[in-house]
C-alpha cells in the first residue's frame, strides 16, 4: 500500500499509509484540522549491489553485429 502525505490548515505535514482505492482524507485522524493531501516525490530508485551483469540484457551481453559492437566486419 502506498504511503500519502497530507498536509494540515496550520501547515504542518504527515504521512499515513492508504490504500489506492481509498478516498482521500478530508480531515486530520490526530487533530481534526482539515487537510489536503500533497504531491511528494515518493520512494525514488535504490540501486543495490556491485552493478550490472551481463545476464541483465535479453541478448547476453553480446552485440548483434560487429559494427554494433565497434569492430569491422572484414
Amino acid at each position: 500500500m502506498p504511503t500519502y502525505e497530507y498536509k494540515r490548515e496550520d501547515g504542518s505535514t504527515f504521512e499515513i499509509i492508504q490504500k489506492m482505492s481509498d478516498d482521500p482524507l478530508k480531515a486530520c485522524p490526530e487533530t481534526g484540522q482539515p487537510v489536503k493531501r500533497i504531491i511528494s516525490g515518493g520512494g525514488g530508485v535504490v540501486y543495490k549491489g556491485d552493478g550490472w551483469y551481463v545476464t541483465d540484457y535479453k541478448n547476453n551481453g553480446q552485440p548483434k553485429s560487429a559494427e554494433a559492437a565497434g569492430g569491422t566486419s572484414e
